[in-house]
Parts: C-alpha cells; structure tokens; sequence
C-alpha cells in the first residue's frame, strides 16, 4: 500500500471534509469548524483511519497556498494600506497582551520566563486562512472589517518572522543587543525585498508571461500558468525570504 499513499491520503482526507463539513453546515456552524475536526479524526491521535501525514502535510500548503492567493486576487494595495494604522498597533498591542496573559501564569506555576514567553507568542498569531475563510463565508471579506482583519492577521505573520529571527538570539546565552537589532533590520530587509520582488514580478514579468499564454486561447496551458505563479511565488517567499508559504501567495495574488 506504500504506492498508494498519496491516493489514500487525498481520497480519505476529502472524505472526512465532506462528511464534518455537511454536519458543520446543517448544524449552522462554519464549515471550516467540520474542516479542522475532520483533519483530528483523519491525523495520528485518533482510532480509525489515519492519513499519511507528510503527504497530508504538503496536501493542506497547497490548499492555503491557492486559497491565500484567490484573496489576494480580490486585494487591492491600496485597501490594505488604508487600514494599517488600525491594524499595525493593534497587532502589536493584541500580540503583547497574548504573549503576557499567558506567560504570567506559566511563571506562577514555575515556568521558566522564555518558555512561556515563547508559547505565548505561538498562541498570539491568527490563522490568516481561517479568518479570511470565515469573513467570505460571513461576505464580510471585502467589507472595511474584513479589510483591517486581513491586514491585521499579514501583520501578525511579518511579526512571526522576526520572532523566529530574534528569540533564538535574545535566549541564547551569547544573546545580545547588536545581536538583537543586527536581526530586526534583517527582517525589514527580507520583508523589503520581498515585497520588491513580488512588485516587480507582479508589473512586468507575470503579465507578460499570462499575455503570452492569453494568446493561444487555452484554458489547458492559462490555468497550469495561474497555478505555478501562485505556487512558484509561495516556495520561493519560504525559501528565499524566510516567510510562511501563506503570505507569500498572499502577496502573489495582488493586483499592483
């Protein structure tokens, strides 16, 4: 069964999805609530079936990769920009008081301050794919709510970057504050080029690249094309910028 882990995985996992999906829906709850309860029952903690889970791994990055960036398609540079003074503080603010309301009690408990400090800040971050599924469930998603949570949520995963620069440097031992500062501006850095690469390609290469294909008039050659911008974009932003495959469809499907 080896050669067929794929399959199973695909065909079991669209199963499960459908069938807590239908429950979610006729109970009046989000579909994305019968979703994740599908993805428990299918995953390795509970009897029954059970997914391959690397393959089901990279099943769920394609799936958020190509959702992300059909909202992105929807996005204009300009409606996010206009929210950011609600969403930029916020999200800080919000990602503070996350990070302190529970690593406080941890360190009543005995907890270390950097564990909980840490934990904190993991449990601090919306899902951008969960709340952009429910705000277009809701048709909210291109409402001024919908606007400054998305630019919220984007905010909060260009944090999780430097999170992930910093804390290795703040709690190391050799930690210190040019170490510090030496790893923000790498993350403005890497957030700078970016959005410069993806400005550039979204101006010049990939409408050229789509006017090209737009040619031939083949719905066969236009969607494959669609599909490896979106991807291509996503891996690269992880690869080469350090950013979740997320937000980088995210920003591939914007209109510049």
């Amino acid at each position: 069964m080896q050669e067929l882990q794929v399959l199973i995985t695909f065909t079991g996992g669209l199963a499960a999805a459908l069938v807590f999906g239908y429950v979610a829906q006729r109970l009046k709850l989000s579909s994305i609530v019968g979703y994740l309860l599908a993805g428990i029952v299918v995953g390795p903690f509970t009897p029954g079936f059970t997914a391959h889970q690397p393959v089901a791994e990279q099943f769920a990055e394609i799936g958020v990769i190509l959702l992300l960036f059909g909202i992105g398609l929807h996005f204009h540079l300009r409606e996010l920009a206009a929210v950011w003074r609600i969403a930029v503080p916020g999200a800080l603010i919000q990602s503070a008081f996350s990070t302190a309301a529970l690593a406080a009690p941890l360190r009543a408990l005995g907890w270390e301050w950097g564990p909980g400090i840490v934990l904190g800040l993991a449990i601090s971050v919306a899902s951008t794919v969960v709340m952009a599924f429910v705000l277009a469930e809701r048709r909210d998603l291109h409402a001024p709510i919908g606007h400054i949570a998305i630019g919220w949520t984007v905010m909060e995963d260009l944090l999780t970057v430097m999170y992930l620069l910093m804390l290795p440097i703040l709690f190391s031992r050799s930690g210190g504050g040019i170490e510090a500062v030496s790893a923000i501006a790498m993350t403005f850095l890497k957030i700078i080029g970016l959005v410069a690469a993806v400005v550039i390609l979204g101006r010049w290469v990939i409408p050229l690249v789509l006017e090209r294909i737009a040619v031939t008039r083949s719905r066969e050659l236009f969607l494959p094309a669609v599909l490896v911008i979106a991807m291509g974009i996503a891996i690269g932003s992880s690869k080469i910028f350090g950013v979740s495959m997320a937000l980088g469809a995210f920003l591939a499907g914007r209109p510049y």
